[in-house]
C-alpha cells in the first residue's frame, strides 16, 4: 500500500513543484537509495529487468531510486532533467500475468531513464506497456500481483497514469493530486488507450460507451485487495490535507503529510490503531501486512533538485535527509541487505523503529522533539546553504554530512529509547508477528 502526492507552482508557497510518497511494502523489506550516473550503452545490448530483459536504449539519464533491495526498479525517483515519479498498486477487473514480464516498478526506472519531461516518461510507459505488458510477483516474502498507477511530474507539469493490464488512462493535473492503491480517473480522461472504451463494452462492464467512466468500469470493487487496501480512504485524507493548505504547501507540510495517522487521537498507537486508513502504514497483523518502508519529498526547481529521504521505514519515527540532483547524490555506504547491520542507514533506524513499537505512546516522545527540531535545522540550513550556489562537489558532500549527524543521533536515540521501560500492554499477537522478523533478520532487541 502507497500514497503519492503533488502540488505545482501555482499552489505552493515556494512556487515550485512539490512531490511526496510513502512507499508501503512488507514489513521486513529493506529498502535502498540507489543513484546511478548517465549512461551511454552498447549498441544492441538488453538490460535485465526484475523478471524479463529488453532491449536497451544507447543512452540513459541520471538517476535517482528509492526502491526494495530484491528489485531492478523503484518505488519512487528522479532523474536529471526534473522528472519525478511515484507508483502504486491498483486492483482492477484484467487479469494478472503471474509469469512474469515489467513490473510496475521496472516501468518507472525505465520511464525515468529515458524520459526528459513528464509527458516524455508517461509515453515510455505506454510504449512498454505494449509491447511487454505488465506482470510477475512484486511481493518480498509473500508473493503479490496487480495493477499499476503512477503520479508523474516535471519542473512544470504532472500526469496521473493508470493502468489495467494494457490498457491505460491519463489525467493531467491542474494544481493538487494525489493516489493511493484504487483506481481515480473519471470519465474518460484527458488520453487513453485507443480500445479502453470497445474493451469494457465488450466484456459487458460498461453498457453505454457515452457513460464510460473509468473507475466505475474497471475498478475490482469485490477484489479482497481493493476491499482491505482502503485506497479510497487515503485518497480522500491525502487530497483533503492538501486541500487545507493551497497556496501555504512546503516542504515540511508534505513532511507532516506523510506522518498523517488515523484516527487522529492522542494515544495513538500502531499496535491498537495501525490500519491502512493511515497515510503512515504500520504493520500490526495478518489483515494489516504492510508498512511504510521508505519516504521521499521533492522540491524541483529549474536548476536543482532537492529530495528529501528519510531512507528508513515510517517517517513518524525516521528524520528526513537532503539529497541532491542533478550530479550532487552522496553514497549511501554500506549496501542494504537482508539482514541487520548496525552500519547500514536502513537497518540503523529499524532497530529505533522497532524498539519504539513495544511501546509507541512512551518511546516515541523521548526524542521525537529532538528530532523534529533537527529536522527543521537540516531545512533552514540547506536554505542558506544554496544561497551560496555550491558546487555539485559542495552539494554532495554538505548531504553526507547530514546523512551521518542524522545517524549519529539515531544511535543516541537508540540509547535513550532503551532506556525507557516498555510498560503498555502489546497483545501478544502483536509482539509474536513483530518477534517472528526480528528472527529473520537477525535483529535482537534489548526490551
Amino acid at each position: 500500500m502507497c500514497d503519492t502526492m503533488v502540488a505545482l507552482p501555482n499552489v505552493t508557497r515556494g512556487k515550485k513543484v512539490l512531490f511526496a510518497k510513502n512507499s508501503d511494502r512488507q514489513p521486513d523489506e529493506p529498502a535502498e537509495i540507489v543513484h546511478v550516473p548517465r549512461t551511454i550503452h552498447s549498441k544492441g545490448s538488453e538490460v535485465q529487468a526484475t523478471y524479463i530483459s529488453i532491449p536497451q536504449v544507447r543512452e540513459t539519464a541520471e538517476i535517482l531510486l528509492c526502491k526494495p533491495i530484491w528489485i531492478f526498479g523503484g518505488e519512487m525517483g528522479a532523474n536529471e532533467y526534473g522528472v519525478v515519479i511515484g507508483n502504486e498498486a491498483v486492483f482492477t477487473k484484467e487479469k494478472y500475468n503471474k509469469k512474469g514480464g515489467l513490473i510496475g516498478m521496472d516501468l518507472l526506472r525505465f520511464a525515468l531513464e529515458r524520459g526528459k519531461s513528464a509527458r516524455a516518461a508517461l509515453e515510455v510507459i505506454i510504449d512498454l506497456l505494449e509491447l511487454y505488458g505488465q506482470g510477475g510477483n512484486c511481493g518480498y516474502r509473500k508473493k503479490e500481483f496487480y495493477h499499476n498507477s503512477f503520479l508523474i511530474a516535471d519542473k512544470q507539469e504532472a500526469w496521473v497514469l493508470e493502468t489495467a493490464d494494457r490498457f491505460w488512462i491519463a489525467e493531467q493535473v491542474k494544481d493538487i493530486r494525489t493516489i493511493s492503491n484504487t483506481i481515480t480517473i473519471r470519465g474518460e480522461g484527458d488520453i487513453h488507450h485507443p480500445e479502453l472504451v470497445e474493451h469494457a463494452v465488450e466484456k459487458g462492464w460498461c453498457k453505454n460507451p457515452e457513460k464510460f467512466d473509468f473507475y466505475t468500469h474497471y475498478v475490482a470493487k469485490r477484489q479482497i485487495e481493493q476491499i482491505v487496501a482502503k485506497g479510497n480512504a487515503r485518497y480522500k485524507r491525502s487530497s483533503y490535507l492538501l486541500q487545507q493548505k493551497k497556496k501555504e504547501i512546503d516542504v515540511a507540510y508534505m513532511m507532516q503529510v506523510l506522518r498523517d495517522h488515523q484516527p487522529v487521537k492522542k494515544d495513538w498507537t500502531p499496535a491498537k490503531d495501525a490500519s491502512f486508513h493511515s497515510l503512515c502504514v504500520h504493520a500490526k497483523n495478518f489483515l494489516n501486512p504492510s508498512q511504510t518502508t521508505i519516504s521521499m519529498v521533492s522540491e524541483v526547481g529549474e536548476k536543482l533538485q532537492i529530495h528529501w529521504i528519510t531512507g528508513t521505514s515510517s517517517p513518524c519515527t525516521s528524520i528526513f535527509k537532503p539529497f541532491f540532483m542533478p550530479r550532487a547524490v552522496a553514497a549511501i555506504e554500506p549496501k542494504t541487505t537482508a539482514f541487520y547491520d548496525p552500519k547500514n542507514l536502513w537497518w540503523q533506524h529499524e532497530k529505533l523503529h522497532r524498539l519504539v513499537l513495544l511501546d509507541y505512546q512512551n518511546r516515541l516522545p523521548s526524542y521525537k522533539k529532538e528530532r523534529d527540531a533537527l529536522e527543521r535545522q537540516f531545512i533552514e540550513e540547506t536554505e542558506g546553504f544554496l544561497k551560496q550556489n555550491p558546487t555539485s562537489v559542495e552539494l554532495k558532500e554538505f548531504s553526507r554530512q547530514k546523512i551521518l549527524q542524522a545517524m549519529k543521533k539515531e544511535d543516541e536515540w537508540i540509547e535513550k529509547v532503551q532506556e525507557v521501560p516498555a510498560s503498555h500492554y502489546l497483545n501478544p499477537f502483536y509482539k509474536r508477528f513483530w518477534a517472528k522478523r526480528n528472527k529473520w533478520n537477525r535483529l535482537s532487541l534489548q526490551n
